[in-house]
């Protein structure tokens, strides 16, 4: 068309430059996940030998079959599951009620009890005395123990309690005006509005509860109904780095009569571990770059 801008040569040069570097970039993030994807899959005294890539040359459901026989897995999955939805869930409400108090400018004690909560940032009483305090709580081989300790990060605070300084005050104002109190204004005005920045701390909060597992072997690694998901991957990790990998790994794994090998449980288990948060993570993306005021008060 005659009145489209004809492209000039650098543009051109340039765009080719950043779709080149998109593609290697894509492929360098890409490839380990699918690398590790295709170990799974492949039969485990074969993936030994190496060579494995982008596909499966022995195609195998040995290795999942095996993780999945580990009764400790999957007792450890469903504690997994159970402390991130819990924790999830109260760490974003509370945090979030927080985050409204101290937003508000009538609050007299709003800037002092910042101060406080920030100064928790970057002050601790270390490991030592943490599990001391554990202990005299009575939360060491104890399912709360993965609960209490986090019912409120500072740092998501801070983050949500800057989106709601973002909001118009004339929502909170009008509000008022019309009898709402405090709660239902947090529930019924802010939380709605607040369901970018919530999603985004939830993702936070979630993957941070799903990969923690020092907490397991720090507190409840005496119990076994207590252990969780990644708490037995790094047992099984460190079970298989013992073992060795090599000829070694491939004659172990015949004498014991099996398919499976260090590696390829290795591969399957992260796979396991990683899929629940892979899934989870497109349904949360959206609400990173989007804002719902729009069509709220303007001030």
């Amino acid at each position: 068309m005659a009145g489209l801008k004809k492209r000039s040569k650098s543009d051109i040069i340039f765009d080719s430059i950043i779709g080149i570097f998109m593609v290697i970039f894509v492929i360098v993030t890409l490839y380990p996940i699918l690398n590790t994807l295709a170990v799974s899959f492949n039969d485990g005294i074969d993936t030994v030998r190496g060579g494995i890539y982008l596909w499966p040359r022995v195609f195998s459901m040995k290795n999942y079959q095996t993780v999945f026989n580990n009764q400790n897995l999957m007792q450890g999955a469903f504690i997994s599951v159970s402390r991130t939805v819990i924790a999830t869930v109260l760490n974003v409400f509370l945090s979030a009620m927080l985050a409204y108090i101290l937003s508000r400018k009538e609050f007299i004690f709003r800037k002092q009890m910042s101060i406080f909560y920030v100064i928790t940032m970057y002050v601790s009483g270390g490991m030592i005395p943490i599990y001391v305090l554990m202990k005299t709580l009575h939360l060491t081989n104890n399912y709360l123990v993965y609960i209490l300790p986090g019912l409120v990060y500072v740092f998501n605070m801070i983050v949500i309690r800057t989106f709601i300084n973002g909001l118009p005050d004339s929502l909170v104002e009008s509000a008022k005006i019309d009898g709402a109190g405090e709660f239902r204004i947090f529930i019924q005005i802010i939380l709605p509005l607040c369901k970018p920045v919530l999603a985004t701390v939830a993702l936070f909060v979630a993957v941070d509860q799903w990969n923690s597992w020092f907490d397991a072997m720090i507190y409840n690694s005496q119990s076994i109904k207590l252990t969780t998901l990644q708490y037995e991957l790094m047992k099984l990790l460190s079970s298989a780095m013992q073992q060795g990998s090599g000829a070694g790994a491939i004659d172990a794994a015949k004498n014991a009569g099996t398919m499976v090998t260090p590696k390829s449980i290795r591969a399957a288990a992260t796979i396991v571990t990683a899929l629940p948060i892979v899934c989870l993570y497109p349904f949360l993306q959206r609400y990173f770059v989007t804002g719902l005021t729009i069509g709220g008060v303007k001030e």
